[in-house]
């Protein structure tokens, strides 16, 4: 007799962390959400009266090889923090506040206490990004992954005004690249990080150029959300377009929003890049062209301002604890 748990899949185990995370996803409830955990599909009830033409923007991603540090280093309790943020900075910088969010967890052999620490993680970043967890799935697959390996995905829902969407179009020749700072490397490059540092130091080692912080606590850094700011410039009619700084570096990103006839001009020496990108580029031996393409080198968001909006955007982000700094300008192409 052949059972499903002599093929490696542990339906007990399935049970037991769906039991432990119950709790921790009704935290993230808001007033639309309908239904609990474990229905086939997630309900949310859109408040017709607050919107007069509501658009839906949706996005969907990952975390890349982050999750392999997270693997060596043992911890999981944010790279669920992570994806969340990931995902809400996707769609502010259209203009829209997060609704909900959905996740999928897959891995060979599940661990109930793995995928707790990794669901407490999407319900701090839900919690204070004011989003619901509404569902997700967990998938158990031994032949797929690698003992004490796992993936994850998560997908994302938010709403805006017709008339608020945040596209671009209105940005001009003149206008300023204001940089919001990262928190590390975020969610990218992890492929190039982990082959450069991880052939010199192991995850608890403390190079000097780190300050005292190990390779491993500096790798797991959180990607952060930047929901406050963008909608605190948007408040005020302070910014003509976002750019969310993920593969493909400052250049790639910015030119997904900038206006064919124009271009993004960046003063790379307008900034003093973090200690972890000069140890990457120093370790590894990393041309300049790659770290520009790879990374966001310390530059996590940025906001297009009109020139005579300077003083005014600079003021309210510092309000919010913001450091921004001028990182170029928008020229003709």
């Amino acid at each position: 007799m052949t059972t499903y748990r002599d093929a490696g899949v542990d339906i007990e185990a399935g049970e037991e962390a769906v039991r432990r995370i119950k709790g921790i996803v009704r935290e993230t409830f808001t007033p639309g959400v309908l239904g609990d955990l474990g229905a086939f599909g997630g309900f949310f009830a859109l408040d017709k009266k607050a919107y007069r033409a509501p658009v839906l923007v949706s996005s969907i991603d990952g975390v890349g090889t982050k999750l392999k540090v997270a693997v060596r280093v043992g911890r999981h309790d944010t790279i669920g923090e992570d994806l969340v943020n990931h995902c809400v900075n996707d769609i502010a910088v259209c203009g829209a506040r997060p609704l909900f969010f959905l996740d999928y967890f897959a891995t060979g052999t599940l661990k109930p206490a793995i995928v707790e620490a990794v669901v407490r993680g999407f319900a701090r970043a839900c919690k204070r990004n004011g989003c619901a967890l509404i569902g997700g799935e967990t998938a158990e697959m031994p032949d797929l992954y690698k003992a004490g390996e796992y993936d994850l995905a998560g997908c994302i829902v938010g709403i805006v005004e017709r008339g608020d969407l945040v596209d671009g179009s209105k940005i001009e020749a003149g206008d300023l690249l204001l940089g919001l700072p990262s928190t590390g490397l975020h969610t990218n490059g992890y492929s190039l990080a982990r082959k450069v540092l991880f052939d010199r130091f192991v995850a608890g080692d403390t190079p000097e150029l780190l300050g005292g912080e190990t390779v491993g606590e500096a790798l797991l850094r959180v990607h952060r959300s930047y929901l406050d700011a963008i909608q605190a410039l948007l408040a005020e009619g302070l910014a003509h377009g976002f750019a969310h700084i993920t593969g493909g570096g400052l250049e790639g990103n910015t030119r997904r929003i900038i206006p064919e006839r124009l271009r993004a001009a960046f003063d790379w020496d307008a900034w003093s890049r973090p200690p972890l990108f000069r140890l990457i580029q120093e370790t590894g031996n990393v041309p300049e062209e790659d770290m520009r393409r790879t990374f966001n080198l310390g530059v996590g968001l940025v906001a297009v301002v009109p020139e005579k909006k300077r003083a005014r955007a600079l003021a309210i982000l510092g309000a919010l604890g913001e450091p921004a700094f001028v990182v170029g300008r928008v020229e003709a192409a």
